[in-house]
């Protein structure tokens, strides 16, 4: 008789136990957009509700939307594809510095080669051995 009142006991807290942990499962897009300052919170928060009712068949997609959003960068798709024009055109802008040190570090070497050909004629302007 106990046994059967403490299977009853364990039946029920499970029951709840499961209950909650769904509810608590479902309110994650929601507390994911409310952290986030997300524009369309309400909307993600009721569309969890909906999702109770379809076994959270919808969740994941909730989950998407509410991630999507940061309020550092809004939806980050224009930001993002500005800075990285922003980073292809200072990737050009090295390239071309790159370039023009090497341009000149080659004619600082030929400078250099000149002088040293210059010099060692110029040393020795009579052609004696030391």
């Amino acid at each position: 008789m106990f046994l059967d009142y403490f299977a009853l006991g364990v039946l029920c807290f499970v029951a709840i136990f499961l209950f909650y942990g769904i509810i608590a499962i479902h309110d994650i897009p929601y507390e994911i957009s409310k952290k986030r300052n997300h524009p369309h919170q309400d909307a993600i928060h009721y569309a969890g509700w909906v999702s109770l009712f379809t076994l959270h068949a919808l969740w994941p997609f909730l989950w998407i939307w509410a991630t999507l959003w940061r309020e550092d960068r809004g939806w980050g798709f224009t930001k993002i594809q500005n800075e990285q024009n922003e980073l292809h055109h200072d990737m050009l802008k090295l390239s071309e510095q790159v370039e023009n040190l090497t341009k000149k570090v080659a004619e600082l070497e030929v400078m250099q080669v000149k002088q040293s050909s210059y010099g060692n004629s110029t040393d020795n302007p009579q052609g004696d051995e030391h």
